[in-house]
């Protein structure tokens, strides 16, 4: 406890910091990324999160949705007799 205090008693009473706009600014800006990036996350796990509270996803009826559901058709023969390369 007597250590506490004499270092406490050694330590200068101004602190001469400084925080110029350039750092202010930065941190500023780590700021609105840190709020972007979480805003993204959420956005891009939304509906896991909405299906762990036990809600479905809306069925939004986009063609991309279906590719899985789709079968291609193979391409036609050559009727000339040549194999494609």
């Amino acid at each position: 406890m007597k250590l506490l205090a004499i270092l406490l008693l050694l330590q200068p009473a101004t602190a001469f910091a400084y925080l110029d706009p350039g750092t202010g600014s930065m941190i500023l800006q780590g700021l609105i990324a840190a709020i972007a990036v979480a805003g993204v996350t959420i956005r891009t796990y939304w509906y896991r999160i909405m299906q762990f509270f036990g809600k479905e996803p809306p069925q939004t009826g986009l063609l991309d949705d279906l590719d899985d559901e789709i079968e291609e058709e193979p391409a036609p023969a050559s009727t000339d007799g040549r194999t494609g390369e």
